[in-house]
């Protein structure tokens, strides 16, 4: 396989309304990364196509569908690794941009940086040339409503994100893709708008290596999902791509991620390639929206047993 492209739009408890607006996001930022792949683009572009559609849609975590944190302001964070050298740019606790994935590749690509966050972050991205807007841009409807719940005392709101129990009325899924380009190159970015009701500066595991986004050319690359803490506390991306050099395929690696982060608590998923292209997955919530590029290019999305093709989504 000369390429290849797997995306998530989260792993947590996604009720029946969100599945198909979930997989036709998923469908959207294939053929968007599947339109980089055919203009031979680099893993890094494809990777950042993908995001960028996904933080576009407000049926996920990340972009225009991000969480107010208690102050009610929109905090995001994200990260993009290339496999060679893990060269690498991210931003946490950016405020005011519409693609925070773009402005971790230019931290990656414009900065002597990894990590810039905060205040210094958004400046980064003013230096950048990158367009602000408005907190109310980034969020959908139904967000506003939430928290002014949360704040009233529906603390069920935050705990139950992850779990078969939980109300799941609004969007939690963290993004992510990881490609492999015609060179052998691997990339993973992950983008999200951070947990219900976080603290102000609350950072989860996305813009760390690691933990939300790793890439060795050597090995394989991964981009993770769910409650940042126990990503954090695993390192779980790093730990599954480890594995591939074990002589596992790329479906036992992602499962043993999930055992680590398992380990310590942690609920999530994460998405993985092999050195070769070879794609997979694990997640321990109660679903996980996720696709891929088949072998012939074709598309192929779910978030729980049912696999469903591009022709399949209105």
């Amino acid at each position: 396989m000369s390429y290849a492209l797997t995306v998530h739009g989260g792993a947590w408890n996604i009720p029946d309304a969100f599945v198909e607006p979930s997989l036709r996001g998923l469908r959207d930022a294939l053929r968007r990364g599947r339109e980089r792949i055919e203009a031979h683009a680099s893993a890094v572009e494809i990777v950042e196509a993908a995001v960028r559609s996904l933080e576009d849609d407000p049926h996920f975590d990340a972009g225009r569908g991000s969480h107010l944190n208690r102050a009610g302001d929109v905090e995001m964070d994200a990260s993009i690794i290339h496999g060679a050298q893990q060269r690498a740019g991210a931003v946490a606790a950016i405020q005011n941009v519409r693609h925070p994935i773009s402005v971790a590749r230019a931290v990656m690509e414009r900065s002597e940086h990894v990590l810039i966050v905060g205040a210094g972050a958004a400046q980064f991205a003013d230096e950048c040339g990158f367009r602000r807007c408005e907190t109310t841009d980034l969020l959908v409807g139904s967000e506003r409503e939430r928290y002014d719940r949360i704040r009233a005392g529906e603390e069920q709101l935050v705990r139950e994100e992850f779990h078969p129990e939980g109300h799941g009325d609004g969007p939690l899924g963290t993004v992510g893709a990881v490609a492999r380009d015609s060179e052998g190159n691997l990339a993973a970015a992950t983008s999200t708008g951070g947990t219900q009701d976080k603290r102000v500066g609350r950072v989860g595991d996305t813009p760390i290596l690691g933990a939300g986004s790793w890439a060795d050319n050597a090995l394989g690359a991964a981009s993770a999902t769910g409650w940042g803490e126990g990503i954090l506390r695993s390192l779980m991306t790093f730990r599954a791509v480890q594995q591939l050099d074990q002589d596992l395929d790329a479906i036992l690696a992602a499962k043993f991620g999930i055992t680590q982060l398992e380990k310590v608590g942690g609920r999530g998923g994460l998405i993985i390639l092999d050195r070769n292209g070879n794609p997979g997955h694990a997640y321990n919530t109660p679903r996980m929206a996720r696709g891929w590029l088949d072998s012939d290019g074709e598309i192929r999305v779910a978030v729980d047993e049912r696999l469903f093709g591009e022709a399949e989504l209105s």
